[in-house]
């Protein structure tokens, strides 16, 4: 049987909202979906899912409707299905080495664990605040600091506490979640199904202290002295790249950080209810082509855009985003001027972008990336007009933590290096997500959590 396809709101409704576009499957469908899976004696899903979640046994379980089984087995693993299940490129992870993949196209693993993640926030007992009960085994061992409440910083608390530690996370922002809170839309990752998470893994016993910016509150030398015996630092990369091009410094030309941080975070979106506009203008050109771009178009639109451009340097195929956002992007009206960058910006008299130089490229060779390099091709200067950019071509490491502590080794590039076991070049200090790889995927950044948990445990039992 062909995978069954997700509901979604169609392209003339959604535009106008932020309600989310996937609407998930029902309990008939997930069961008929689940069927699909041939059960494989040796399961290669299971090696392409980051967090090694035993994706035959809790699909098996959906598959006779014991979809409170299903979640348990998930829960072994993975503490946040029901964002991995919305978020995670499955299509280049575990449905990518499904053995179905190539005949009649992968089981749809990914709709499975958001179905009965989803399933699970529904009908599991809950307490008064929404957090399933849970008994803790045995005291509490030593305290651990988590630096930050993304998907790394979240897991690695999860699997800590669940071994017995006395886990806190410090986060430096008012709501936890990271850039799952910050910097997905609404319409692709609720903020309610954030907090449900987040409130399921402080029922493990996880404290989380929000509005608490390690290195400025209090340094690690204080939690020291407070008591906290390891540390591990998830505090992502949330420093914005620019393009370094003549006006660039003009007003309404945002970083996507600060855009998608405004519309999501602080609900630009509902003004005036929340008290935090955002100016958009009709013309808007996003530069980039990975999520975070993809993302940004889509919210620039809801928000009251007459049209929105993707300007990317190479072609479709090269594309970073998810094929399933781009689709949706077109589906919405989102243009693409492609094998195309920026040059230069141009503003009015009062110093607000009004257009911008494009120049056409033709790919050459590959560059390090593996994908064709972008050529320009002289004298094919155009002008665009556009009265909002938001760049996205990507970030690096937030330096503020790492500029307070000097004995902290970082790479060229400013991302914190660690050896095979995760740890810093600080004893007991431990890192793991985009503040070491660079950016990357929710998943991936879940499964270094996950690595650095089982690190501190070794570390601390030694």
């Amino acid at each position: 049987m062909p995978k069954i396809k997700m509901r979604e709101q169609p392209p003339h409704e959604r535009i106008k909202n932020f309600n989310e576009v996937a609407l998930g499957l029902t309990e008939e469908e997930a069961v008929q979906e689940a069927k699909t899976c041939l059960q494989c004696k040796k399961a290669s899903c299971v090696g392409g899912c980051p967090v090694e979640i035993d994706i035959p046994s809790f699909i098996d379980y959906a598959a006779k409707g014991e979809f409170d089984k299903a979640l348990a087995k998930i829960r072994e693993k993975n503490s946040l299905p029901a964002i991995c299940g919305r978020v995670c490129p499955q299509e280049d992870q575990c449905e990518k080495v499904c053995i179905l993949a190539k005949k009649q196209g992968a089981v749809g693993i990914g709709d499975l664990e958001r179905f009965v993640a989803d399933w699970g926030l529904k009908n599991r007992p809950k307490t008064k605040d929404h957090r399933p009960k849970i008994k803790r085994a045995g005291p509490k061992l030593e305290k651990v600091a988590i630096i930050g409440s993304g998907p790394a910083g979240l897991t690695c608390a999860g699997d800590l506490a669940r071994k017995g530690y006395d886990v806190t996370i410090f986060e430096s922002l008012h709501k936890p979640g990271g850039v799952l809170t910050y910097g997905i839309p609404e319409f692709r990752l609720p903020k309610d199904i954030v907090d449900r998470e987040a409130g399921y893994v402080k029922s493990l016993g996880v404290n989380i202290e929000v509005n608490f910016l390690v290195g400025r509150t209090k340094g690690i030398d204080e939690l020291k002295s407070d008591g906290f015996k390891a540390f591990f630092i998830g505090i992502g990369a949330g420093l914005p790249y620019f393009l370094g091009v003549e006006g660039e410094n003009l007003n309404g030309i945002y970083s996507a950080n600060e855009f998608l941080t405004r519309t999501n975070l602080m609900k630009s979106y509902l003004f005036p209810e929340y008290d935090t506009p955002i100016r958009i203008g009709e013309h808007v050109g996003v530069i980039g082509a990975g999520n975070v771009a993809m993302d940004s178009a889509r919210c620039a639109l809801r928000l009251g855009a007459k049209e929105v451009h993707i300007v990317y340097r190479r072609t479709e195929s090269e594309m970073p985003a998810r094929i399933d956002e781009i689709k949706r992007a077109k589906e919405e009206g989102i243009g693409f001027e492609l094998l195309t960058h920026p040059t230069r910006f141009f503003g009015d008299e009062k110093g607000w972008v009004r257009e911008a130089e494009l120049l056409k490229n033709q790919l050459g060779e590959p560059d390090a990336s593996g994908r064709r390099r972008p050529v320009p091709i002289k004298g094919s200067e155009r002008r665009m007009k556009l009265d909002t950019v938001v760049c996205a071509i990507g970030q690096g490491p937030n330096p503020l933590l790492p500029s307070t502590l000097p004995d902290l080794k970082l790479n060229e590039d400013g991302d914190i290096i660690v050896d095979d076991n995760m740890m810093t070049s600080m004893e007991g200090v431990f890192a793991g997500g985009d503040i070491v790889t660079g950016a990357a995927t929710v998943i991936e950044a879940m499964g270094a959590g996950k690595k650095a948990a089982a690190a501190i445990d070794r570390y601390l039992r030694r």
